[in-house]
């Protein structure tokens, strides 16, 4: 540890191990963190001892668990202690049971800072030490709370083996976290992405808000609303106009729970993506964000695979999208933009794929050679592509798909037709016994169908894929993407996937297409490309990885 970084601690130190560096206290104003942490974390406690409390006439108990919950919050500074090694991180925490956590630094892939509004305003920092690998949240290494002004140079240190010098530097100097009236420092590297307040209204565009909105519209039927409107007497004055008097009651429920979801959602969107930037410094992308709770991320460019554009229906109709970063270890589909305009995502994933391709392009790269006669079109397609053509670092998202063919077309209608003919044929059996139904049950019936063909033609129109060829500025891409109400499309490196599964079902069997699937240690693990021809499943294989399928 350097003796400017030693400066800046202004933990306590600890008792000193012959065989390291010394053990270090958090800083001493957690004292007045944790408390209170820990009493919002047993409200629900702490309110049955005040009823119990009072019910037996000694209120007075109820300050027992109080007491007892403080003081606790408490021992965590006494009882917490930390160690930077040149060779591990170490963590000391637990009261009666002591606990050890050693991290060797070589696995550390990523330093996330955060701090709720409290810590803010105290001027503390949470760092939280990632090494790509997926923890129980009991084994999570975690420093709450550092001083703001220590957690950067900390950061800096433990990732000083992912990043050059320069980079290091500049990430030790910068990313305090914002606190009482202080902003943020610049950060050396290029921005490659920022928030605008504007995008807010794309906020109640994603599906999240509505998933939690289905289960609500069915909660006046569960409270028994049809039943007492029907039974009361202004339901029996209104005789046969009591359907159209529950619908309009309901339409009216519907519209106030998207209203209150939107609003909702505009106030999440506000308060976790405020100040939302994306920093590329060439070894590691750098995402702070956060109103209330600031959060600053660090990812290891070295563990990115690629990335997903995500376009609900809603979303995609109005021209937004949002991008996750595909990346290996922990947090595999880490978010890079919210929802955001399509063009603001194209820009941002084009100057990260662009650095990327720079970075990476091979200083005596050659054209590839001509393809011989023994491969597949599609092989041959991709060998004879010219390597030195101009690069267009939107290609992922620009490129044109592979449709999937008739095949495919006619299985989405199948699967969306038969279930919306289900009512209809269900009204349809009575009605040809002689047995009456009454007439409205037949417009909901009828109006599925529609909607269902509307969707087995979205979903089609949804299925596509795409192989990139290697090129001298960058590596082969298997793009795909499917899904009608939450479309994905996934822009996967190629030296990325590990495996291939060629997959068919009975049905499929019959109708000579496949599922091909890309294993990847990264991101979703596994990549569909769905009801392809059973003939282009291997040249999508070949295409993408060359000689992984050897000799058939």
């Amino acid at each position: 540890m350097s003796a400017p970084e030693e400066d800046t601690r202004q933990a306590a130190p600890a008792a000193v191990d012959s065989g390291g560096p010394a053990w270090e206290r958090l800083d001493p104003r957690m004292l007045l963190v944790h408390p209170v942490t820990q009493v919002v974390k047993f409200i629900p406690v702490l309110v049955g001892t005040v009823l119990v409390g009072t019910s037996s006439g000694n209120p007075l108990w109820s300050l027992i668990p109080l007491v007892g919950i403080v003081g606790f919050g408490l021992t965590r500074w006494f009882t917490t202690t930390y160690r930077v090694s040149p060779t591990h991180v170490e963590l000391r925490t637990g009261l009666v049971q002591r606990r050890t956590l050693s991290v060797p630094r070589s696995r550390i892939r990523s330093v996330d800072i955060e701090a709720d509004l409290l810590h803010r305003l105290l001027d503390l920092a949470v760092v939280v030490v990632g090494t790509g690998q997926q923890a129980e949240s009991g084994e999570k290494f975690e420093l709450d709370s550092l001083s703001a002004r220590v957690a950067p140079a900390l950061r800096a240190e433990l990732l000083a083996h992912t990043a050059a010098a320069e980079s290091t530097a500049a990430v030790g100097a910068a990313g305090a976290i914002e606190g009482a009236g202080g902003a943020e420092p610049a950060e050396r590297g290029r921005e490659i992405g920022h928030w605008q307040p504007a995008w807010v209204r794309y906020a109640p565009l994603s599906l999240t808000g509505f998933a939690v909105l289905a289960p609500l519209i069915a909660l006046p039927f569960q409270l028994g609303f049809n039943e007492l409107t029907l039974r009361t007497e202004s339901g029996r004055r209104l005789g046969e106009h009591a359907a159209l008097v529950i619908a309009g009651l309901l339409v009216s429920f519907l519209l106030a729970l998207v209203v209150v979801v939107s609003v909702a959602s505009c106030a999440r969107y506000l308060t976790t993506y405020h100040g939302l930037r994306v920093v590329d410094d060439g070894r590691t992308l750098r995402i702070s964000h956060g109103l209330l709770t600031r959060r600053q991320i660090t990812l290891d460019l070295a563990r990115f695979r690629g990335a997903t554009v995500n376009e609900p229906l809603l979303l995609r109709r109005a021209g937004a999208a949002e991008l996750e970063a595909i990346m290996v270890g922990e947090n595999p589909r880490q978010k890079i933009l919210p929802q955001a305009p399509r063009a603001a995502v194209e820009r941002t994933l084009g100057e990260l794929l662009g650095s990327r391709r720079s970075a990476s392009a091979p200083a005596d790269a050659q054209p590839t050679s001509a393809p011989s006669d023994d491969r597949s079109p599609t092989a041959v397609a991709v060998a004879a592509a010219d390597v030195t053509a101009p690069v267009d670092v939107t290609a992922q998202l620009t490129a044109p798909l592979v449709p999937h063919g008739p095949v495919a077309r006619r299985r989405r209608w199948v699967r969306a037709m038969l279930p919306a003919a289900v009512p209809t044929v269900a009204l349809l059996v009575p009605t040809v016994a002689g047995v009456s139904c009454p007439g409205w049950l037949w417009l909901p019936a009828l109006a599925v169908l529609p909607l269902a063909a509307a969707l087995a033609e979205n979903r089609y129109q949804g299925l596509g894929h795409a192989v990139l060829p290697r090129t001298a500025h960058g590596p082969a891409w298997l793009i795909t993407r499917s899904g009608s109400l939450d479309r994905d499309r996934d822009c996967l490196e190629a030296p990325g996937i590990i495996g291939w599964t060629v997959r068919q079902s009975f049905w499929q069997r019959r109708s000579g297409i496949a599922t091909v699937v890309a294993a990847t240690a990264a991101g979703k693990k596994s990549y569909r490309i769905i009801d392809v021809p059973l003939e282009r499943a291997w040249q999508i294989i070949e295409s993408a990885t060359p000689g992984a399928l050897g000799q058939r």
